[in-house]
């Protein structure tokens, strides 16, 4: 493994999962780096739906899309997480991708919340498909998200194991509150494309 930072490592067991043809959401769009990489992964015939509140966040994720030929196999939302159930059906989704905190580089005011992360964690859940995985990149240092991380690990760890394997691993010898990477899977026979 030549990269450790957080998203990387996430997507090394994304990219075991995630099949050709496949449908995969970017919950929280950010500027558009999952959202390339899950582009990447479904091909021309899979889809992807990103998220997010900022316009600035679509932009930037737009313009990556448009850089490296994949618009065409992305749907944007400039909503929250929280609805991305109104637009797929249940069991049907082989990935879903959260970075919580803010946008890099943006205002620090507007950044994931505990509890609006919490529902949209419960929606995407019931649409992921069975082998479904979720990866989950919980930031907290600084001036965000100590309580929303709390939270989010309170919430995975009372996760009803006989339907999901949690995973949650941590930069043991880093200081000054590293990020956690954490994964979970929806147990279940996967239906694939080949």
């Amino acid at each position: 493994m030549t990269q450790f930072q957080i998203a990387e490592w996430n997507r090394r067991f994304i990219r075991e999962e995630v099949k050709t043809g496949e449908i995969c959401i970017d919950a929280t769009a950010g500027t558009g780096r999952d959202t390339v990489f899950l582009a990447e992964l479904v091909g021309r015939n899979g889809r992807v739906l990103a998220y997010d509140i900022q316009q600035e966040a679509l932009r930037q994720t737009e313009e990556r899309l448009r850089v490296g030929g994949f618009k065409e196999r992305v749907d944007l939302f400039c909503k929250s997480h929280t609805r991305m159930g109104e637009d797929v059906q249940e069991n049907t989704i082989a990935c879903i991708m959260f970075n919580f905190g803010y946008l890099p580089g943006g205002d620090h005011a507007i950044s994931t919340k505990a509890d609006t992360s919490i529902q949209a964690m419960k929606t995407g859940l019931k649409l992921l498909r069975p082998g479904g995985l979720m990866s989950l990149c919980i930031y907290s240092g600084g001036d965000s998200g100590h309580q929303e991380k709390e939270a989010i690990l309170s919430f995975l760890k009372a996760l009803d194991s006989h339907q999901f394997l949690a995973i949650v691993s941590t930069y043991f010898n880093r200081n000054n509150h590293p990020p956690i990477p954490a994964l979970v899977y929806k147990l279940g026979a996967a239906k694939r494309n080949s």
